[in-house]
């Protein structure tokens, strides 16, 4: 049975541990012996590995075996990894795991519907912590990554949170690492070899076809929150065939004022589901403004809708793209 130990019993156990580990790895160079330091003094194949995540960087020494995921699209990157089972905690949905992934997600423990405190993060023993967003690691909370890596605690941070115009090139990149890190390179490329497919095969039925003009509604009432023409949410836009009317904004997302809305004249609202808002509640609130009502998207009640867990940087970009497609060129869904 595993229990949680204090932060400077870990701290002194791998002190105690360091010169032990330094032995083996100098004897075999870093070569490529496939045996644990737990199992035959050797270092795991690709270990130690070096990276570099939003300017913090890490040495592992050999995979984590007891992680903790916060946020949905980090959860279901290591669930797509088949990563289970180095899980020892999850914590904040934005909705439904993908059908694909929930028996695996059944078998970890949910440690709080939204961020677990530090102490109920720290209970749960972890070596390693995966957070989505930068509010995963909130100092307020004590959950930092500084304060983390003084409890002995490795961590990382999806490299949307990071990277200004992330694209599938960076999921590519968020993918590969987090294979490098538990030991599963392969796996990694299997997974994306398989997204690649999925994405020609969405380009090659929309090929030819005339991009739809969309403004993305998050949320918002005195202003729209929408998508800007950075991250990731706006590649996803161009490969379903669409034309973000906002793509002129540098940012992720932004305010803009409902005037900017009815001058851009967006031929489809594309509604990010999420939260306590329902979908139906948003086209209400677009559909009751008199303010919109010339708008073609909204005079032609021409919606699509996108779960916001599918516009992040996570395994869901390639069925986004997909889903997204086929409801703004539903010609090509068959082709």
């Amino acid at each position: 049975m595993n229990r949680p130990r204090p932060a400077s019993v870990r701290r002194a156990l791998r002190m105690a541990l360091a010169p032990l580990l330094l032995i083996p790895l100098a004897a075999c160079g870093g070569g490529g012996t496939t045996s644990r330091a737990a199992d035959g003094g050797h270092s795991p194949a690709g270990f130690p590995y070096t990276v570099t995540n939003c300017g913090v960087r890490t040495t592992f020494t050999a995979p984590p075996q007891r992680a903790v995921t916060l946020n949905q699209h980090v959860t279901e990157i290591m669930l797509a990894l088949g990563l289970k089972d180095r899980m020892a905690g999850t914590a904040y949905l934005d909705d439904e795991i993908l059908p694909r992934y929930r028996r695996a997600y059944r078998d970890v423990k949910v440690l709080a519907e939204r961020y677990p405190s530090k102490e109920t993060l720290l209970a749960a023993n972890p070596d390693f912590v995966y957070g989505g967003y930068t509010s995963a690691f909130d100092k307020t909370e004590g959950r930092d990554r500084a304060a983390l890596k003084a409890s002995g605690i490795t961590t990382r941070l999806n490299l949307e949170a990071c990277t200004k115009d992330a694209g599938i090139g960076t999921l590519h990149k968020e993918i590969r690492q987090v294979g490098r890190v538990f030991g599963v390179p392969e796996r990694a490329e299997a997974l994306i070899g398989k997204q690649d497919a999925q994405l020609a095969a969405t380009a090659k039925r929309l090929k030819g076809t005339e991009r739809t003009p969309v403004f993305v509604y998050d949320s918002g009432d005195s202003s729209a929150f929408t998508a800007g023409g950075a991250g990731i949410g706006e590649e996803i836009l161009r490969r379903a065939g669409a034309r973000n009317v906002f793509a002129d904004v540098d940012k992720t997302f932004a305010d803009v004022s409902w005037e900017k809305v009815v001058e851009r004249k967006p031929h489809t609202i594309v509604i990010y589901d999420y939260g306590g808002t329902t979908v139906a509640q948003k086209k209400k609130r677009l559909l009751d403004d008199p303010a919109l009502a010339d708008v073609p998207a909204v005079k032609h009640k021409r919606f699509a809708v996108l779960p916001l867990s599918s516009a992040v940087l996570g395994p869901r970009v390639p069925d986004a793209v997909d889903a997204l497609a086929r409801q703004l060129h539903p010609g090509r869904a068959g082709e």
